[in-house]
Parts: C-alpha cells; sequence; structure tokens
C-alpha cells in the first residue's frame, strides 16, 4: 500500500510541476513482492487518482489486480523493466521543453553537471513509433540503455530510476536541461561537458552521491 499511495502522490507531483497536462503521462514502480509493477490507469486525471484505481501487471504483461484499463504505454513500462534489472520506477512525462527537443528530434546534450550525473550523458531521441505500439516499447529500451532518460520522437520523454524518487528527479532534471540548452542556443554555442567527465561524474553520482553509503534513500 505505501508503494502505491507514493505512486499517486508522484501523479499529483508531476501534475503540479507542470511535467503532464491532464490526464496525459504514466507512472509506474516495480513490487518486489509481487514479481509485477504498479501502473497508473489509462486517461484518470492525477487529481482524482486514489490507489485503489492502480494496476498490477505482471512480466508476461497480464493484469494481476486492478480493475482500471492500465495506461496505454503499459508495454513501454514492461520492456524497460524487462531490460533493466537495475531499475524500479518508470515516469512518461509530456514537459514542454524536453517535448520540443523531442519534435525538433535534437538530443539533449551534456551541458550541465546534475543532469549527466543522474542521467549519464546526453538524452537520445528514439524514431518515431506510434504510441502504445511494441516497436515504442523496444526503441525506448534500445535508446534509454544504461541510462535513465530517453526522448520519444514527436511525444515526450521517460525518466528512469532505482526508485519513484530518483525517476521524478530526473524527469525534472531533464526538463530544466532541455529549458537551459534552448536558452544557451539563443545565447550562443553551447559547450558540451568532455566524455571524459561525463564518465567521472556519473562514476561519482552511482558510488558517493546522496545518503547511498548511509543505507538510506537518495
Amino acid at each position: 500500500m505505501r508503494l502505491k499511495k507514493e505512486i499517486v502522490r508522484v501523479g499529483q507531483n508531476l501534475a503540479a510541476s507542470g511535467l503532464v497536462v491532464g490526464t496525459w503521462g504514466n507512472i509506474s514502480a516495480r513490487d518486489a513482492g509481487r514479481a509485477g509493477f504498479w501502473i497508473t490507469p489509462s486517461g484518470m486525471n492525477y487529481a482524482a487518482l486514489k490507489t485503489k484505481d492502480l494496476v498490477l501487471i505482471d512480466r508476461q504483461g497480464q493484469i494481476m489486480e486492478g480493475f482500471r484499463k492500465p495506461s496505454t504505454e503499459f508495454l513501454m513500462h514492461l520492456h524497460t523493466y524487462s531490460q533493466r534489472p537495475d531499475i524500479a520506477a518508470v515516469i512518461h512525462t509530456h514537459s514542454v521543453y524536453a517535448s520540443a527537443h523531442a519534435v525538433a528530434r535534437l538530443a539533449i546534450p551534456g551541458i550541465i553537471e546534475d543532469m549527466v550525473q543522474i542521467i549519464g550523458g546526453e538524452v537520445e531521441v528514439t524514431p518515431y513509433h506510434l504510441p502504445g505500439t511494441q516497436e515504442l516499447a523496444e526503441a525506448v529500451a534500445q535508446a534509454l540503455a544504461a541510462k535513465n532518460a530517453v526522448l520519444l520522437a514527436n511525444h515526450g520523454m521517460v525518466g528512469v530510476g532505482q526508485n519513484l524518487a530518483e525517476a521524478f528527479k530526473v524527469c525534472q532534471i531533464v526538463e530544466k536541461t532541455a529549458q537551459i540548452h534552448t536558452y544557451s542556443r539563443i545565447l550562443g554555442t553551447p559547450v558540451f561537458l568532455s566524455n571524459e567527465d561525463i564518465a567521472q561524474m556519473r562514476k561519482g553520482y552511482l558510488e558517493n552521491y546522496g545518503q547511498r553509503s548511509a543505507g538510506k534513500e537518495v
């Protein structure tokens, strides 16, 4: 029940922060004790969302629990979890600046330290596929690789993390960096961080950032 309450809370925070509008976007989190993941339902406003509205999906993509129709993007979540055993939360947003990059088919480069630390490098753009399809699910997992965010061409972005808090932070940082990148191109020519510096900062984030070493949540 704690996990389900957290999903509902994150949904409300997504809407309040402008990362989604109306009923679009979706959130999921692994339930280690149930061998599946909880996902938000299709077409429901986050302000009205209750824990009873969430749907539990198993590793084969079948509904284990819940009476609502799951998000139309459940295949994307399913495929991402199958390819990334290291993550436990997936959030799909339609934030403005990230989506603008997705429409322009323009990757968000490694230009800001917090972004490369939590993402692991530039945020790539998938080829375009219709929403809710297996093709989109596979493209997301391929473009995501070992990083924590990816842009969906003409659609939005996906952020992942070791927990819901980290996945939400990924979405915030991607949107902020997309805005900074847009402004920097207006002001002049952005200067990208080197691959060596990115790798070193990512390593430092994974090994030393926050309270991981103290056994606490980031």
